[in-house]
């Protein structure tokens, strides 16, 4: 992948550090597709953390009224490198996702696995974080190096942990994997504006917060989906919901929508 570096084994761990990935050009498209977004923020837009910590806002799916985030999602090529990372013949769009920690939120993201929060099913699939300001390693996206290989563990809500989505005891708690790092080694790059990570939607991350007098953390995250992806709906509203989707695709077809359109080849 000719004029940036991969950091990382992304079939091995299930989560790279791609750097010197975007220009300055899609970097700035990337940085107005957020501000964009932060001035006018969709139904699906939340404040992830408490009215007294800061502030962490998080919106989705705003390709289709954001000229910004389409021409970013389109023009850059974050879809070429996803297809790199998944071996993939074709890559459509799943969603896009902004998430902005202001300086002094305290608010950690625990630790997780996207998948068991959406609507697809199978192995073929990537998530891209890219942030438009330095992120120093405190404060980070880290990455339990293996855990894209399974199992599904148990999602819940960030502050307060409630089994929202999949019936408690249906699926595997997370393991204390800070208190045993050998058995769980930890992954973690600081980056500077034009890096990005790509991370498989079963691998385990978090982050912490933001110290009080740093900079803002402005991410564009954009998620893939390759070969071998089915829809997979669910009888709760998954994050993000996709309402109405049911009733246009079955059970276990593809991804053939306009929702989710073919970025690569």
């Amino acid at each position: 992948m000719a004029g940036y570096t991969v950091e990382g084994d992304y079939q091995r761990d299930g989560a790279v550090c791609v750097r010197d990935a975007f220009s300055p050009a899609h970097l700035a498209l990337a940085e107005a597709a957020i501000d964009a977004n932060l001035a006018s923020l969709s139904p699906l837009a939340k404040r992830a953390s408490a009215a007294d910590d800061g502030a962490f806002v998080e919106d989705f799916c705003n390709w289709q009224r954001l000229p910004e985030m389409e021409r970013f999602i389109r023009d850059s090529p974050a879809a070429t490198i996803a297809a790199e990372l998944m071996g993939a013949t074709t890559v459509r769009l799943y969603h896009d996702h902004v998430l902005v920690k202001e300086p002094g939120t305290r608010q950690s993201t625990p630790w997780h696995q996207d998948q068991p929060y959406y609507n697809v099913d199978g192995m073929q699939n990537t998530s891209m974080w890219l942030p438009v300001d330095p992120v120093p390693v405190a404060s980070t996206l880290r990455f339990v190096a293996g855990t894209h290989r399974g199992p599904w563990y148990m999602p819940r809500s960030f502050m307060d942990t409630q089994a929202k989505w999949f019936p408690e005891g249906s699926l595997a708690e997370l393991p204390d994997f800070d208190a045993d790092p050998q058995r769980w080694p930890v992954l973690a790059w600081a980056l500077q504006p034009g890096d990005a990570v790509f991370f498989h939607m079963l691998t385990v991350h978090g982050s912490a917060g933001v110290a009080p007098g740093g900079a803002r953390r402005r991410v564009l995250s954009v998620r893939f989906l390759g070969d071998d992806m089915r829809h997979a709906p669910r009888p709760w509203a998954t994050s993000p919901p996709f309402p109405g989707l049911a009733d246009e695709l079955a059970v276990g077809a593809a991804l053939e929508h306009p929702l989710f359109p073919v970025l690569w080849p």
